[in-house]
This record gives C-alpha cells, sequence and structure tokens, in this order.
C-alpha cells in the first residue's frame, strides 16, 4: 500500500456511503463494486471544504 493510499477511509467506510446513497462514484466490474481511490480522495476533501 502506497503513503498516499494509507489515508484513505476504510473500504467498509465507503460501502457505508454507498449505502446511505452518498459518497463518491462508484461503478461495477461483474458482480464487485469498486471505487477510483482519486475519486474517494477527492469527494472527502469536498467534504472537509463543505464542513471548514
Amino acid at each position: 500500500m502506497e503513503a498516499a493510499e494509507s489515508d484513505l477511509p476504510s473500504a467498509e467506510t465507503v460501502y457505508q456511503w454507498r449505502r446511505k446513497r452518498t459518497g463518491p462514484r462508484g461503478f461495477r466490474v461483474g458482480r464487485h463494486l469498486r471505487f477510483d481511490p482519486i475519486d474517494v480522495r477527492a469527494w472527502v476533501d469536498a467534504q472537509l471544504g463543505e464542513a471548514a
């Protein structure tokens, strides 16, 4: 795991956001749901910007 990825939220957290219909954009690969780490980071940064 790269250092830049270590500060991303856990996969379970991202899946919880998905269940609540919030969070970053995801996409399906076959039966599996995937999230682009760049999209996750951008979404988290946007949320932090709104909170400030």
